[in-house]
């Protein structure tokens, strides 16, 4: 499959990533996993797209039951970054997270780690739940929602004096920029 990925918002974090499958295109939600909204892809091609796009294609397949892994987890992650202090938002990662683990090994360069999956249908989930739980162990506060009113998308700001607006400054911020110089010489 050679088809392009149709998401504004590419190469966040898994877990934000995984978010940003759901983004707004001419005031519509529009949906990867949706199937035929999304530059007419199925619901599976949108699975593939996603899973290649994040790296996990060689890992993972894209199949119904990792359809609805990914929905959960994608669910999961929405409500926590919406409201982290929302306990249920909270227990609904962790159910997530209970169907992988992390196993210590020992490689040739020393300590290592591997992720083990009882069901690997639920390996894109749990790497995208585990990865939100880096990105707090990391630095919570750069987890963040585009300025935009009309934009659902997230990213991780990795500026320097971490002051990111924008999801994408050729977008969002471009139109911001536009609308805030239209308004000035309209009030002259």
């Amino acid at each position: 499959m050679t088809t392009t990925d149709p998401r504004p918002l590419t190469g966040e974090p898994i877990a934000l990533d995984l978010l940003n499958t759901r983004w707004m295109q001419d005031g519509v939600l529009t949906d990867l996993f949706a199937g035929a909204g999304a530059a007419g892809l199925t619901r599976i091609e949108g699975v593939a797209l996603w899973l290649r796009s994040t790296g996990l294609d060689q890992r993972f397949r894209a199949d119904a039951p990792t359809l609805i892994h990914l929905l959960t987890a994608r669910e999961a992650l929405a409500r926590t970054v919406a409201d982290p202090a929302d306990e249920g938002a909270r227990a609904l990662v962790d159910a997530v997270l209970e169907n992988g683990r992390i196993r210590a090994t020992l490689t040739a360069e020393g300590p290592g780690e591997r992720a083990e999956f009882a069901d690997p249908a639920w390996g894109p989930a749990w790497t995208a739940a585990r990865d939100y739980l880096d990105l707090l162990g990391a630095a919570p506060d750069r987890i963040r929602s585009c300025a935009s009113e009309t934009c659902v998308l997230r990213f991780y700001d990795v500026s320097r004096n971490g002051t990111r607006r924008w999801c994408s400054m050729t977008a969002c911020g471009n139109r911001a920029k536009a609308s805030r110089h239209y308004a000035r010489t309209r009030e002259r």
